[in-house]
């Protein structure tokens, strides 16, 4: 079985269960615009970056989210009020450069397999309180057209139904409704298909990005 071990946080990983996760995750956008893989994060780090978030959210490193880009910002918690937090190599933390090196893992084996080009990629962790939301939106700026994939991996243990917080995806007749259960990832085109989050019942946490070129 081959398998890696990063030193500095202990995880191993399964390279053939990486790659049966990729796959998963890239047949099933083929398939059908949405790609979701279930098991896309292992436990172990599921568990170790759910408990990253919640200690610097405890510490008050997030901020209100906005919509639009570095030139054009808006705050408006009747459109979404989650709350978010930049995640940056430079901040050298052992369990989020192990998310990073995932995504490097990931990218490589997209362009390989698909010829998508991608350069590069922004991840936050994303936070939604009770009671909070996000309504129907495009990920992709009408003035940078730089993202090219959405990809949101969740990172709630036990998720019930009835705990809302799904995020609907509408597709041109219909509407399909993914639950946020912890180490999912979800896939598709930043430009293609509006998306919304539910009505969370309770707190709702994430990582969200988007895979780039240019």
């Amino acid at each position: 079985m081959l398998s890696s071990l990063n030193p500095a946080t202990g995880l191993t990983f399964n390279l053939h269960f990486l790659q049966t996760a990729f796959d998963t995750l890239i047949d099933s956008y083929i398939d059908n615009k949405v790609g979701i893989a279930e098991n896309f994060l292992n436990a172990t780090l599921a568990n170790q970056l759910r408990e990253k978030l919640a200690a610097l959210h405890s510490q008050g490193h997030f901020q209100s989210a906005g919509t639009g880009n570095e030139k054009i910002i808006l705050h408006d918690k009747l459109y979404r009020s989650d709350m978010i937090y930049w995640l940056d190599r430079k901040h050298n933390d052992p369990v989020e450069n192990e998310f990073f090196d995932l995504m490097d893992s990931f990218v490589l084996h997209l362009n390989s397999t698909c010829y998508t080009g991608i350069t590069g990629y922004e991840f936050h962790y994303a936070m939604y309180p009770a009671g909070s939301f996000y309504k129907k939106h495009l990920d992709q700026f009408r003035n940078n057209p730089s993202r090219q994939y959405s990809m949101i991996t969740y990172l709630n243990p036990d998720w019930q139904e009835g705990n809302g917080g799904e995020l609907r995806i509408h597709h041109a007749d219909s509407e399909q409704d993914i639950s946020p259960v912890s180490g999912k990832s979800v896939f598709f085109k930043s430009s293609e298909l509006e998306h919304e989050v539910l009505v969370t019942n309770t707190a709702r946490l994430s990582i969200t990005g988007w895979l780039k070129v240019g």
